[in-house]
């Protein structure tokens, strides 16, 4: 049977998507530099705080997932009736 591509499988559709995310993303970064804020500490005042912070929340995530993993991993078959 013949997989037909759907959108989101066509490279130009995937570029095109990918040039998207990339230019909302530095419009929305630049556009941060003109938002009046109320900052309760001193540095979430500091432009692009918060896609920063979000950003290495994120690599914590992952790093620390990662060296759980020895940790709380199980067999293939643990879950398997026996």
């Amino acid at each position: 049977m013949k997989k037909e591509f759907d959108f989101f499988d066509r490279p130009k559709n995937q570029l095109i998507l990918f040039l998207s995310f990339i230019g909302l993303l530095i419009l929305l970064l630049g556009l941060d530099f003109f938002v009046d804020k109320h900052p309760y500490f001193g540095w979430d005042g500091i432009p692009v705080f918060y896609a920063f912070y979000g950003f290495v929340g994120c690599v914590l995530l992952v790093v620390i997932a990662k060296n759980m993993r020895p940790f709380i991993k199980r067999e293939e078959d643990y879950y398997d009736d026996k």
